[in-house]
């Protein structure tokens, strides 16, 4: 009698499971939560180089066509000298509109986990987009010094379609030579 007892039970525990299922599966599907637009704890690269550096960034937005803010950063232990000219290359199928006067250069407090990018002061600086929208250079008014982080910040409307983006930095120190030399790459992704 116990057994029979116990096998109806199980029967009705199972019956309720497959019913659990069945609604679930039939709802409408839940809001995706998508990321804070940081770079990956882990980024990997067929062509493995040891010239490649990779540069942190910050993006608020992955979403393509999305209105956004990037921020370029280069931080204090991606250079040993001071900045007296950057230039950002910029990929020629990146379709999105690159404006001078919504860049800037600011120094700026590196986001985690907890916290996000944020500018803490804006620098003076010329900025100017080449006309085939390949090219950023940015001239401070004065060389950014050795310590600290800096970063360009970009607003902008992301680029159509899901692409990865290499932005590359080439920085021109002060000093008799002027020549501009690879810092590193922002490998920027768009969902």
């Amino acid at each position: 009698m116990a057994r029979s007892i116990t096998r109806r039970l199980l029967a009705g525990a199972g019956t309720a499971a497959a019913l659990l299922i069945g609604s679930t599966l039939t709802r409408a599907p839940e809001q995706i939560a998508h990321a804070q637009g940081t770079p990956g704890l882990m980024e990997f690269r067929w062509d493995t180089d040891r010239d490649y550096r990779k540069l942190y960034y910050w993006q608020s937005s992955e979403i393509e066509n999305d209105r956004a803010d990037w921020f370029l950063t280069l931080r204090e232990k991606d250079r040993k000298t001071a900045i007296l000219k950057l230039t950002i290359t910029v990929p020629d199928y990146f379709d999105s509109k690159l404006k001078p006067h919504r860049i800037s250069l600011c120094r700026t407090t590196a986001g985690s986990m907890m916290s996000r990018t944020k500018c803490k002061e804006t620098i003076p600086a010329v900025i100017e987009v080449n006309k085939d929208q390949t090219e950023i250079v940015v001239f401070p008014d004065t060389p950014l010094p050795a310590d600290g982080d800096y970063s360009v910040w970009i607003k902008l409307f992301n680029p159509t379609g899901k692409r990865m983006y290499q932005f590359n930095a080439l920085v021109q120190a002060p000093g008799d030579v002027p020549m501009s030399g690879y810092r590193g790459s922002w490998l920027i992704s768009v969902d």
